[in-house]
């Protein structure tokens, strides 16, 4: 009696350790790869939930489905237009057939990340620096195509892939920024000088109008010196008209006006004397005038010659 129950409890010993092994528990972002002795068999792939396999004979893979975010390493290269840049960037991607990734492939993380890398430098060589600058949009969709062609052998998916950031060179960094300030001193000229041109055309209006309407002018002169005096100041502005001013230029006869000094060196004339000789003694300027005209210039005297004394005789 004592020998069948201690048989009975070995057994079922047995038993419980054998269905223990045999019970799995997937997760519910995880999916199951049964191999039965060494074989995948059609259809074996197990839903989340508690899972049972054979004893000895299974023995099942758990294969991850969330999407993973893989970084690229910063990846040197040379662009197209021959400029040396640092690109680095990042990959999402998800497993969409949990057998093949267990079969086909032994490390699909490195696998991804290797090809990733060389797709990163095959792009960077065709690419030109403008578009690594500001077309990264179609980059981006053409490393996702690069990439996503081969891993869907593997049972991968790529969702997605961004090019982070382009590390360029001091000097090139230093020319762009030159590049960007002589660009934007070009807009600023070109829009001060289509405001000048608006101006100068609405001040033309303006005159054409005013040149209709003299009234208006004097409207606005008004209207200025109005703007002026609401100031608290002590600058008092009269306002005295050009018109007036060429009218009293133009009654003005011509013989009241006095000789200029180039009228004087055009006409050749003799230095303008007062306005009292003039009308009062024209008769003693013309003879003062007279005798400068009779003064002669006095000759040069002749140097006298010198006496040559004789030379005295000497006795020895």
């Amino acid at each position: 009696m004592i020998v069948a129950l201690a048989l009975c409890a070995a057994v079922l010993l047995v038993a419980a350790t054998l269905v223990g092994t045999s019970l799995r528990i997937v997760r519910q972002y995880e999916r199951g790869v049964v191999f039965r002795f060494g074989r995948v068999e059609p259809g074996t792939t197990r839903a989340p939930g508690i899972v049972l396999l054979w004893p000895i004979a299974d023995r099942m893979t758990k294969v991850n489905m969330q999407i993973v975010t893989l970084p690229v390493p910063a990846q040197d290269g040379i662009t197209r237009d021959n400029v040396t840049v640092r690109v680095d960037a990042v990959i999402y991607f998800r497993v969409i057939d949990p057998v093949r990734v267990a079969v086909d492939v032994q490390d699909y993380m490195s696998a991804v990340g290797q090809l990733a890398q060389t797709s990163l430098r095959s792009i960077i060589g065709k690419s030109d620096l403008d578009d690594l600058l500001s077309n990264r949009e179609k980059l981006n969709q053409g490393l996702e195509l690069m990439i996503d062609t081969p891993v869907m052998d593997w049972g991968l998916h790529i969702d997605r892939v961004e090019i982070k950031d382009v590390s360029l060179p001091e000097s090139m960094k230093r020319s762009m920024s030159r590049q960007a300030e002589a660009e934007r001193e070009r807009r600023a000229r070109i829009i001060t000088a289509d405001g000048e041109r608006q101006a100068a055309a609405t001040l033309s209006e303006a005159a054409e109008t005013m040149s209709d309407h003299p009234a208006s002018l004097q409207l606005r002169l008004l209207e200025t010196v109005v703007e002026v005096a609401a100031e608290k100041n002590s600058t008092l502005v009269l306002p005295f008209p050009v018109e007036l001013l060429r009218f009293l230029e133009r009654v003005t006869p011509e013989e009241n006006q006095a000789p200029t000094g180039m009228d004087r060196a055009a006409r050749g004339s003799a230095p303008s004397l007062p306005l009292r000789d003039l009308t009062g003694s024209t008769a003693r300027t013309r003879s003062a005038l007279r005798s400068t005209a009779r003064v002669r210039p006095r000759p040069r005297s002749r140097p006298r010659p010198r006496r040559r004394t004789p030379a005295r005789a000497t006795w020895r």
